[in-house]
């Protein structure tokens, strides 16, 4: 206490002292400003997101089914979001390259990936992956579904599956299978398995250069998705002869199943969906699953995917993250029963 009654503390006026706390109190702190802006930085880029042009991935050559549905889902992004949709065709490893970048690129929505089936069954054909196909990925949704078809040159003496099993056992070693990848080559495998024919196999990157290589006549048969498909066989280019499906195809009504020709327990479908790297903001994901799913409800798409023999899906993350688990826990089995390994 002072000689005039003030009071102070420590030598100091304590009037002075709580003016000087409370002013202290409310000036700017630099290193809190700085981490405030950086909390708030995911949430303004993901409220502006996309704010520059989106890449898709995709693990086949131009013209295939996934190619076919990445195009479609890219140009209606581009024209919803006004940002540019690039799309990025790095074929080749059963889509391991594709799938590989993508699960190493930034979170952040800009790098997507738009993968076939055959992404849950190369954990069941390889000792070892460049990435984990359930950890590495936040799946955003099954984008379509199409049937394969088996077809084979128009040269070839058989108009059935009967026939083909009777001249593959007449003639063992001698026909040659394409296959564009993974999923391709398990369901030949299968079907060799189930019927006890031998077919020779030769790897391709893609369908198109599948198909191609069976319209050549470079090999003799082939299965594949029914979008690439589609149009040579309805030029009658292409001989199909079943399709993978417990019922007849819409796209091609006029082609038997396999129990119908005679293969029972034979029904395999594939399906693109769309993929971001893990850690991607759970705001970003939902964002794209919304737009992707408006994109597949839209009657243009519809029909364009429907024509082409694919039929439009649209689930949820979570729906697809498990169906993508028991898709792979199924192809293990299968592939250790059937003693399968990529060649």
């Amino acid at each position: 206490m002072t000689a005039g009654g003030e009071p102070r503390l420590l030598g100091v006026s304590i009037p002075l002292l709580i003016y000087r706390t409370a002013r202290a109190l409310t000036r700017p702190v630099p290193w809190l400003a700085a981490l405030a802006v950086f909390a708030a930085g995911p949430a303004i880029a993901q409220g502006n997101y996309p704010a520059r042009p989106i890449r898709l991935v995709v693990g086949f050559p131009p013209g295939g089914g996934n190619d076919i549905v990445a195009r479609l889902l890219g140009s209606k992004l581009q024209e919803a979001w006004g940002q540019s949709v690039v799309i990025d065709n790095r074929p080749g490893a059963n889509s391991i390259i594709a799938t590989e970048i993508v699960a190493k690129a930034p979170p952040d929505g800009y790098t997507l990936l738009v993968n076939a089936s055959g992404m849950v069954i190369n954990p069941s054909m390889y000792a070892t992956l460049p990435y984990d196909t359930l950890r590495d990925f936040e799946p955003v949704t099954m984008l379509a579904t199409f049937p394969f078809v088996l077809v084979v040159n128009p040269s070839l003496p058989a108009h059935s599956m009967t026939e083909l099993i009777q001249y593959a056992k007449s003639s063992p070693g001698k026909l040659n299978y394409s296959s564009a990848a993974a999923a391709f080559q398990l369901a030949v495998e299968l079907l060799k398995i189930q019927t006890g024919i031998s077919l020779n196999h030769v790897p391709y990157k893609g369908s198109v250069p599948a198909i191609s290589a069976v319209l050549a006549n470079e090999v003799q048969l082939t299965i594949v998705d029914t979008t690439s498909a589609v149009p040579q066989i309805r030029a009658g280019k292409l001989r199909a002869l079943a399709v993978a499906l417990p019922r007849r195809s819409a796209s091609l009504p006029e082609v038997p199943t396999m129990a119908e020709a005679n293969v029972p327990d034979f029904e395999i479908s594939g399906w693109a969906g769309l993929f971001a790297p893990a850690g991607t903001p759970r705001p970003i994901v939902l964002r794209l699953h919304q737009q992707a799913v408006k994109i597949l409800h839209m009657p243009d798409i519809r029909e364009k995917l429907l024509g082409l023999g694919a039929e439009p899906v649209g689930n949820t993350p979570e729906e697809f993250a498990a169906q993508m688990k028991a898709q792979i826990d199924k192809w293990i089995n299968v592939a250790r029963a059937a003693n399968i390994k990529a060649e």
